[in-house]
């Protein structure tokens, strides 16, 4: 299970929304077995606009992940931050390496 989120953040608001998101990305690492993949990026394009793409072993670790505290923390800490909701989009691997 793969998911793709798209957020955008008000201008000038970058710094402090990458803190933020820092913290979750080093949760997930340290917390989340379930997770192969979570990495943000920013968009070369339009500096307010990130990307986290989120590989998970299957359902069940993508499911664990959207629910558990943390995750509610971080939009928390970022709803003043967003511009918007976030565009979440699911993926299943139907082909390549792995």
């Amino acid at each position: 299970m793969t998911i793709i989120a798209k957020l955008k953040v008000h201008a000038g608001k970058e710094a402090a929304f990458e803190a933020v998101a820092a913290e979750m990305v080093e949760y997930v690492k340290k917390n989340e077995p379930g997770t192969r993949t979570y990495i943000m990026h920013k968009s070369t394009a339009d500096p307010t606009e990130y990307v986290f793409y989120e590989v998970y072993v299957d359902q069940a670790a993508a499911g664990a992940h959207s629910s558990s505290e943390q995750m509610m923390k971080f939009f928390a800490a970022t709803r003043a931050l967003l511009a918007g909701h976030p565009e979440i989009g699911m993926y299943e691997e139907v082909m390549g390496k792995k």
